[in-house]
């Protein structure tokens, strides 16, 4: 399903485009869904790991979980639809990512601004002190580390019932409001307080462009929804608009 001719038109003047990407962006990466864990962690429900409860009261094995998660984010790449994003920014003024997932991907990719809701799987922390532990040889070691103050190293992602990132969502608000298309993309649109955003967005008068291959709660809202992979929508979007502007110019200069 190709992007609507008013899409293209609407970014052909935008002057603030943000984009919702959640765990369908990062699939055609390799990376699997928060959900999709092979062996070992199809016992175990995410809720029964990612917390604070289960890490403090048996730290290895949650630091184990987040090992095997990290061997696959770690071997994966930038896609189609991370790279579309980064070309928009080429034409477009302003493009901010706003994103649920923890893969770091958007960056790896070079959008310029990357608004982690979740965290950043890459990153630790001491869940004690809250020092931070960003070296990189922390990612490849098995056994959970100790910080100098006694407390334990946990990975830097917001666990259930955790507060997100200080400052996140309030930068993330911020630019739902501004934006004057706002993209949804592989997000299922059920995860709050990130899956009101788009909402918040229209009600700010924005135009919402869901790219999603299967219908969602949010489907409703938006104005043009997208039944297609990310790669395949936001690699269309790009050309088309590349396309438009080079036939007519940026409307509305």
């Amino acid at each position: 399903m190709s992007p609507s001719q008013e899409l293209i038109d609407r970014l052909a003047s935008a002057r603030r485009v943000a984009a919702f990407t959640g765990a369908g962006i990062s699939a055609e990466s390799g990376v699997a869904t928060f959900r999709a864990q092979d062996g070992l962690w199809t016992r175990f429900k995410p809720e029964e790991l990612a917390n604070v409860d289960a890490f403090l009261a048996n730290p290895q094995m949650v630091w184990e979980w987040y090992q095997a998660r990290r061997a696959v984010i770690l071997e994966a790449e930038p896609n189609a639809g991370h790279r579309a994003l980064v070309e928009l920014e080429r034409l477009i003024p302003s493009v901010s990512v706003i994103t649920q997932n923890i893969d770091g991907l958007h960056t790896a990719a070079g959008s310029s601004e990357v608004i982690e809701l979740h965290g950043n799987i890459r990153r630790n922390y001491c869940q004690q002190c809250r020092r931070r532990y960003d070296d990189e040889a922390l990612l490849h070691l098995k056994a959970v580390q100790a910080c100098e103050c006694g407390g334990k190293i946990r990975p830097d992602v917001v666990w259930f019932g955790e507060n997100l990132p200080a400052g996140a969502f309030e930068r993330a608000e911020h630019r739902a409001e501004a934006a004057d298309v706002f993209f949804s993309i592989g997000t299922s649109a059920v995860v709050y307080p990130a899956a009101g955003l788009p909402v918040l967005a229209v009600q700010a008068g924005a135009y919402l462009v869901e790219i999603n291959p299967e219908a969602t709660p949010l489907t409703r809202y938006a104005n043009e929804s997208i039944r297609s992979t990310s790669g395949a929508a936001l690699a269309e979007v790009v050309l088309q608009l590349c396309n438009r502007l080079a036939a007519g110019g940026r409307s509305g200069n």
